[in-house]
C-alpha cells in the first residue's frame, strides 16, 4: 500500500490552519483544504481523509502536495491553467474578414452579423469581433447624409460660417426655422413610473389629439430664442413670426436671419414685407443643409428633453409644455459655440464628392 509522505506543523502553521478551517469569513474551499492539512499531520492516509470529509482520495493527495511544495500560500490559489490555446489569426485572413464586410453582403440580410461573418470565413465569432474592433469595422450602424447640390454652395455656406464666427457689430444674428406638425400624443394607458430595478413604461400605441407648428429664433449671441406657436406654416405665419421678431428685439439693431430654403421664407409678400423692414438681412443655408442652422440644434433638444417621452391630452396641452420649455431655457440661456471653418467644412465635402464618384465608377 503506497503511503503518503507525512506532513509536520509547527505551532504557528497548526493555529493559521485551525483558524481558517473553522472561520466563517473565509471560502468553503480554503476551510476545506486547511481541514485537509490538519487531518494529514495527524498521520492519517488520504483514504482516510477523503472518507472522513466526504471527497475524492486524488483531492486530498493534491492538496497534501501543494502543502509540502508551497506551504499555506499553496492552498490560497487553485493552480494556474493553460486554458484553450489562442489560434493565431494570420495576415491573409484578417484582409479577408475586412474585404467581404466591406464590399459584400450575405445572401440572406443587407449587413455581416458576427456570426454570419464567423460561417463564411470559418473563424470564431470572438475572432470576427476582434478584426471589426482594430479595423473600426460597425456593419450594424448607419449613418445619414445628404450632400448639397446648390450651385452656390460654396458662398452661401462661407456666409453663414461667417456670420457665426464673426457676427457684425450693433446687430444680432438670429437662427430661425419652424419645427411643423409637432403632434400631441397621448398614451392609450397609464404609464408605469420609473422605480429601483424598473424602467418607466410607455405604451408604444398612442392617440393623435392635433398638431401645432413652432417658430423658433435663436440667438447666437446668448442662446435665447423666440417663439410662438401656430396651427400652419404658410407664409401669413411666417409674417407674423417676423413681426413678432420686430417687437421683441431692440428697435436700433440691425438682424440677420439665417434660414433655409422653404418656399414660404421667399414668398413675394415676404419679400415686400422685408423691403419694407430694411434692418432684416436674410441669409439662405445651402439646400440639403440644414445641418447648418443652429436652431435644429434647439430643435433636437426640445425633442428629446421635452416631446419624445411627453403625453400631451390637446394641443393646448403641447403648446403649454413648449412654451414652459422655451422659458426655462430663456431664464438661464446658453450660447451654441460654432467653431467649424468654412475651409474645414468645404474640406470634408470635396472628400465625400470625391469617394462617392469613385464608388460610382467601380
Amino acid at each position: 500500500m503506497r503511503i503518503a509522505a507525512r506532513i509536520m506543523l509547527d505551532d504557528e502553521q497548526r493555529r493559521q490552519l485551525q483558524s481558517t478551517a473553522k472561520g466563517r469569513s473565509v471560502s468553503v474551499r480554503l476551510a476545506q483544504r486547511s481541514s485537509i492539512i490538519l487531518l494529514a499531520a495527524e498521520g492519517k492516509q488520504d483514504v482516510e481523509i477523503a472518507k472522513e470529509l466526504s471527497i475524492a482520495r486524488q483531492t486530498a493527495a493534491r492538496w497534501r502536495g501543494r502543502f509540502i511544495t508551497l506551504g499555506f500560500a499553496g492552498l490560497v490559489k487553485d493552480k494556474q491553467r493553460g486554458g484553450r490555446r489562442r489560434t493565431v489569426t494570420t495576415p491573409a485572413k484578417v484582409r479577408a474578414i475586412v474585404h467581404r464586410t466591406t464590399r459584400s453582403a450575405p445572401p440572406e440580410a443587407t449587413h455581416w452579423s458576427t456570426r454570419a461573418m464567423a460561417k463564411a470565413e470559418g473563424v470564431s465569432e470572438k475572432t470576427v469581433r476582434r478584426v471589426w474592433k482594430m479595423h473600426g469595422l460597425r456593419p450594424h450602424l448607419v449613418h445619414s447624409f445628404k450632400l448639397s447640390n446648390d450651385q452656390h454652395f460654396v458662398e452661401k455656406l462661407e456666409d453663414v460660417v461667417g456670420l457665426y464666427l464673426s457676427p457684425p457689430e450693433h446687430a444680432l444674428v438670429l437662427s430661425c426655422d419652424e419645427k411643423s406638425q409637432i403632434q400631441a400624443l397621448d398614451r392609450t394607458q397609464p404609464s408605469l413610473p420609473l422605480a429601483p430595478g424598473h424602467a418607466a413604461t410607455m405604451t408604444h400605441d398612442y392617440v393623435r389629439h392635433g398638431t401645432t407648428t413652432l417658430f423658433a429664433a435663436l440667438s447666437t449671441l446668448d442662446g435665447k430664442v423666440i417663439s410662438t406657436c401656430m396651427n400652419r406654416h404658410r407664409h401669413q405665419e411666417w409674417l407674423k413670426f417676423l413681426q413678432l421678431i420686430d417687437r421683441q428685439t431692440p428697435a436700433q439693431k440691425q438682424l440677420h436671419l439665417i434660414v433655409d430654403n422653404y418656399a414660404t421664407h421667399k414668398h413675394p409678400k415676404v419679400k415686400a414685407w422685408l423691403k419694407h423692414h430694411p434692418r432684416f438681412v436674410m441669409h439662405f443655408t445651402p439646400t440639403s443643409s440644414s445641418w447648418l442652422n443652429m436652431v435644429e440644434r434647439f430643435f433636437r433638444d426640445l425633442s428629446v428633453n421635452r416631446l419624445r417621452r411627453g403625453v400631451f391630452t390637446s394641443v393646448k396641452k403641447l403648446i403649454q409644455a413648449i412654451e414652459s420649455y422655451v422659458a426655462a431655457q430663456n431664464a438661464n440661456p446658453k450660447a451654441i459655440i460654432w467653431t467649424a471653418k468654412a475651409s474645414d467644412i468645404l474640406q470634408k465635402v470635396t472628400r465625400a464628392r470625391q469617394r462617392l464618384h469613385m464608388l460610382s465608377t467601380e
